[in-house]
């Protein structure tokens, strides 16, 4: 997803992840069609990115605002095998994401135990149930939060609202699509910006977009606490010392992939070089604020 897409272009390319899936695909339009709830968010096929291993999963359909998803299991989820991996995956997502899932199985098990396809009066009936729960859960989560739910999809990473509102905080789990959008914030005019670093006008101040991974010849990393973050050289498997850091404070926009598998830039907060860690060949970065007011920084 981009944020050149619009929400139209956006809904359409859903369906087409679940074109070749007859099950799936008649099940999941059901679904949204009878639903017709346009501030309900919802995605086909949702990657989802466990932290304990290197799997990833596929959930047929997600609403990430009501934290559950649907899971259609066609016929070789009767299996015992695959009965027992689905466990494991239910567990992991659920571990990941503190999502609910709810499940449609299109098969059942006749007396003789063979394995049928159930009839579509029957499937319809579990969707018109499973849409029933969907509706109520909405209205417990409107209830508790004291307002309505809203999908505004092109809004969702733009950089207007923070610029409004006046600040960021990390407590607001800050992500954006590219370094344009993050260098807004800023006062930043011009068009897309790929470099890892922008300096700040008039402040001894930078914004940084590290990738807080190996990368290349540099490996770089986050403590448990996000308090600091690690930074060295290494090449062909060797530490490589390089020149000190420059004594300025970095507003930090870290590069990962998400759970759900869209590469964004997230707001972590201020730092200010360690000068009691730092040394040539590795440099220390201490967090010194969590909030930016945004005021500060428009030119």
């Amino acid at each position: 997803m981009t944020g050149s897409v619009t929400k139209d272009e956006y809904l359409l390319r859903n369906f087409s992840k679940i074109s070749h899936k007859k099950w799936e695909l008649y099940i999941v339009t059901r679904v949204l069609h009878l639903l017709n709830d346009p501030n309900i968010e919802y995605v086909c096929q949702q990657y989802i990115k466990p932290s304990v291993n290197n799997n990833y999963y596929l959930t047929d359909l997600c609403f990430p605002s009501l934290k559950i998803y649907l899971e259609v299991n066609e016929s070789q989820h009767a299996m015992h095998e695959h009965k027992i991996n689905d466990k494991i995956r239910q567990r992991e997502i659920l571990d990941a994401t503190d999502w609910e899932q709810k499940s449609i199985n299109v098969y059942q098990i006749d007396q003789n135990e063979k394995i049928i396809d159930r009839s579509l009066e029957e499937i319809d009936q579990e969707v018109d149930e499973f849409i029933e729960y969907i509706r109520n859960k909405k209205k417990i989560i409107e209830k508790d939060l004291g307002r309505n739910l809203e999908w505004n999809y092109e809004e969702r990473f733009s950089p207007n609202k923070h610029i409004k509102k006046g600040y960021i905080d990390v407590s607001d789990n800050v992500v954006f699509l590219n370094h344009r959008d993050a260098l807004r914030l800023f006062g930043y005019q011009g068009k897309h910006f790929q470099r890892a670093y922008w300096r700040l006008k008039k402040q001894n101040k930078a914004v940084w977009f590290p990738k807080l991974y190996p990368n290349g010849q540099w490996e770089n990393s986050l403590s448990d606490n996000n308090e600091e973050i690690f930074e060295k050289q290494v090449i062909n498997g060797v530490l490589v010392g390089h020149k000190l850091p420059e004594d300025e404070n970095r507003i930090v926009f870290a590069h990962y992939k998400n759970i759900l598998g869209q590469t964004v830039y997230k707001f972590y907060g201020e730092y200010k070089v360690d000068w009691t860690k730092t040394n040539t060949d590795k440099h220390v970065f201490k967090r010194v604020n969590k909030v930016i007011h945004l005021a500060d920084y428009q030119v």
